[in-house]
């Protein structure tokens, strides 16, 4: 029995290495290897520079900014695992924050309604573009762009300008912390939260994974692949309503262009490629995009602090987009093969 017992010791030894190597080599690992490493460079470079990285004003900074930006990508991440994807999030943002503060007219009273008003407009708008995929056999490049142009003609139609007043306490949520860690960052991870349960301990998050993997053996398993694709847009658009509310309260008015000049469509979609969900669905997660979402947050810190050019900014963040996902794509390959 002993040398029974030490002849498997190493047996299992190796087992557990190789599953240690494994599970460095799953994309959410990675990315969040790759954000440590960044932030090594970003001190070492920020300290030849001069400055100092990551002080108490630089964390805060990095979270006010990656916040808007992680709701809409949790949003995204749902879609894109079911299969789908959503170009209309720029739009509806811009819509969002000018529903609020118009709704808002700076009284608190206002506040209730306007949220509401927000979360009912961005569920329709998710509706239309999920019964456009599922009903008339668009494809959702084209169906949630078509939805965006829509949304544009509307916005550019009825404002020329920011609009509207949101009132101080509301502003709150933009700029208020608690310690060091902003209220709008802990609102990022409450919605970060509620996705990863919903995709890990429902049903429905059972059905988008199935969904996104094979929509066919989906459906013949007896799922309505539909109705998912249905919800997840609907989620996704009240991501992107949230994200609305949330720059509302930073501005302190609506703005018809918040979302566009943040660029949250092709942004949000980055970061979830980034953290590892296939664009092809079925593969990825909640904790990857989070990852990917940081990533780029403390991308932009370092190139703000070291002043860097914004046209070298786009091209170092097409870089690294593109190689993240040539890497994704090369190991998925591998196991394949």
């Amino acid at each position: 029995m002993n040398l029974l017992t030490r002849a498997r010791r190493p047996a299992r030894r190796g087992q557990a290495r190789g599953g240690l190597a494994a599970r460095l080599r799953e994309p959410t690992q990675v990315v969040f290897l790759a954000l440590l490493g960044l932030v090594a460079v970003g001190w070492v470079l920020v300290a030849l520079d001069g400055g100092q990285f990551l002080t108490m004003e630089s964390v805060v900074g990095i979270q006010q900014r990656s916040a808007a930006l992680g709701i809409v990508a949790i949003g995204q991440t749902l879609a894109i695992l079911a299969g789908s994807l959503d170009l209309s999030v720029a739009y509806l943002i811009s819509l969002a924050s000018l529903v609020a503060a118009e709704i808002m007219a700076g009284q608190d009273g206002n506040i209730g309604p306007a949220v509401a008003a927000v979360l009912a407009i961005s569920a329709l708008v998710g509706l239309v573009n999920g019964l456009v995929i599922t009903r008339l056999q668009v494809h959702a490049f084209i169906a949630t762009l078509g939805t965006a142009l829509i949304i544009k003609g509307i916005v550019d139609h009825l404002y020329d300008g920011p609009a509207g007043k949101v009132p101080e306490s509301f502003q709150l949520l933009g700029y208020s912390r608690i310690g060091p860690i902003p209220v709008s960052a802990l609102l990022w991870a409450g919605v970060a939260v509620v996705a990863w349960f919903l995709l890990s301990r429902t049903r429905l998050g059972y059905r988008i994974y199935a969904v996104g993997g094979n929509e066919e053996v989906a459906r013949l398993s007896g799922i309505r692949t539909g109705r998912v694709i249905v919800i997840t847009h609907v989620l996704c658009s009240v991501c992107a309503g949230i994200a609305g509310l949330l720059l509302a309260a930073r501005l302190g008015a609506g703005a018809p262009t918040v979302g566009t000049d943040g660029g949250y469509d092709l942004e949000s979609i980055a970061a979830v490629v980034l953290g590892g969900t296939a664009l092809a669905g079925g593969k990825g997660g909640v904790a990857g995009t989070v990852g990917g979402v940081l990533l780029l947050a403390v991308l932009d810190t370092i190139f703000n602090q070291l002043e860097v050019n914004s046209f070298v900014k786009d091209v170092v963040r097409g870089v690294v987009i593109v190689i993240a996902v040539a890497v994704y794509a090369r190991r998925g390959t591998r196991r394949s093969a």
